[in-house]
């Protein structure tokens, strides 16, 4: 099970599984079939899942956007998952 959030290198591993190709053939600039791609291998990945804003989903138009917006958005979540299994935690 993968508990880290993404770093840059694992949104390329994710967005090179688009067309096949090398994690370093991924282009900075990320098209939207690529982006319902990331999304849906981050959400697989991590086990999540992700309900992202128009707004987020703009954010997400290069790699070091969608790794800000996937850290953010999965960490999120996997925390209301976590306080769901612990009954009464907060956070603030």
């Amino acid at each position: 099970m993968t508990s880290a959030l993404p770093t840059r290198a694992d949104v390329l591993e994710m967005l090179a599984g688009y067309g096949e190709r090398l994690a370093e053939d991924v282009n900075e600039e990320l098209g939207s079939l690529e982006l319902t791609w990331l999304i849906a291998q981050a959400e697989q990945r991590y086990s999540v899942l992700l309900d992202l804003t128009d707004e987020m989903f703009a954010e997400m138009g290069t790699v070091a956007g969608a790794v800000d917006v996937l850290r953010s958005a999965i960490a999120e979540q996997l925390a209301i998952k976590e306080g769901a299994s612990s009954e009464g935690a907060g956070h603030g």
